[in-house]
């Protein structure tokens, strides 16, 4: 049977999230990839109980994470029964819905119907009552915020869900979004954004003078830019990477010119010099690329969790390492930004 190392919150930092009374720990576990039917259930487990081990207390879900699609749900639902029974009421627990999810029009968006039926169904495959936070993970442009935020007062008023957030709002639906709230005295405690060292749209929008503010937290996924930031790139492409095994998942979408997607084309002989050269600055810290990516994000104002993925137990241990050194003095600040514009240029 599990049992939970008992130093665990000795490891660890944690924060408000806002002025709000909940705290998030500032490394948070995501289970976008590997934890669908598709994964080795074995490892999930290990990664989920290392990441606890280590003084993680917040996952992260959604209801289409896989694949397929609520696999990641049904799979940490399976976790929390064989080995967090007991530690129920020491972490947090988030889904969210927005995305395509069933077909037909009411499995996609902010419709009221989508969202609260997209709870009951997340809340069936993890096995639980209720979840910790629930997100409307992004503006639907077809439906008034007004609605889903509706939505999101009725999930939390009805016990589904103790705090309400949103993920992927620009600063301007945020604030609409968290007047509406304030006025149903719904508990709304983060905003869930991709941020990192070569992506600041959020930053630069507002968001985060927003959020500080208005006493809300903010989240940020993708503080690794999908595996950029790591020791992964520095040579180039490796076959068994994300950026090489996008250029076939995504083949079809890539041959029609869709730019968004992560692959191996983007890593170009320029984008590795940057790469090196931010992993020279890391070393210099005593930091590893990886580290020093999440404790960037971390030190901005406005953060309060730095969100991660992992396929292996290792890597969330050598994640948490960066809480050693959040630190950015003016000059390191500098090669950062000046890497960032480079990156931009390319």
């Amino acid at each position: 049977m599990y049992q939970a190392d008992e130093k665990r919150y000795e490891k660890l930092k944690y924060q408000r999230c806002g002025r709000t009374g909940l705290k998030l720990s500032r490394i948070s576990l995501g289970m976008w990839h590997n934890f669908g039917s598709v994964d080795d259930f074995e490892n999930c487990r290990q990664m989920v109980r290392t990441a606890f081990d280590a003084g993680i207390t917040n996952f992260d879900l959604a209801n289409n994470y896989g694949p397929v699609p609520g696999s990641a749900e049904t799979n940490f639902g399976r976790i929390l029964q064989q080995d967090f029974k007991a530690y129920r009421d020491e972490i947090t627990i988030s889904s969210k819905a927005g995305y395509l999810m069933w077909p037909g029009p009411f499995g996609d968006g902010g419709s009221r119907k989508y969202l609260i039926a997209s709870c009951e169904q997340s809340l069936k495959r993890l096995g639980l009552d209720y979840v910790d936070i629930f997100y409307h993970h992004r503006p639907d442009a077809e439906t008034p915020i007004e609605e889903s935020m509706l939505a999101l007062a009725q999930i939390v008023h009805s016990g589904k869900a103790l705090y309400a957030g949103i993920s992927n709002y620009p600063a301007a639906e945020t604030k609409q979004a968290i007047a509406i709230l304030k006025e149903l005295k719904v508990p709304f405690v983060l905003n869930q954004i991709p941020f990192n060292m070569f992506n600041r749209f959020y930053e630069e929008d507002g968001l985060f003078d927003l959020l500080d503010t208005e006493g809300v937290g903010g989240i940020v996924f993708s503080p690794l830019a999908q595996g950029l930031l790591t020791d992964r790139y520095l040579h180039g492409v490796p076959t068994d990477s994300r950026a090489a095994k996008n250029d076939v998942f995504f083949a079809k979408q890539l041959s029609e010119g869709v730019n968004w997607i992560f692959c191996s084309k983007k890593i170009t002989p320029q984008v590795v010099a940057l790469l090196n050269k931010l992993n020279d600055l890391a070393k210099q810290r005593g930091q590893t690329l990886s580290q020093m990516a999440i404790a960037w994000v971390l030190s901005r104002r406005g953060v309060t969790s730095a969100l991660i993925g992992a396929s292996r137990p290792a890597h969330i241990t050598d994640i948490c390492g960066c809480l050693q050194n959040v630190e950015f003095p003016a000059a390191e600040n500098a090669v950062i930004d000046q890497a960032c514009a480079e990156y931009l240029s390319c």
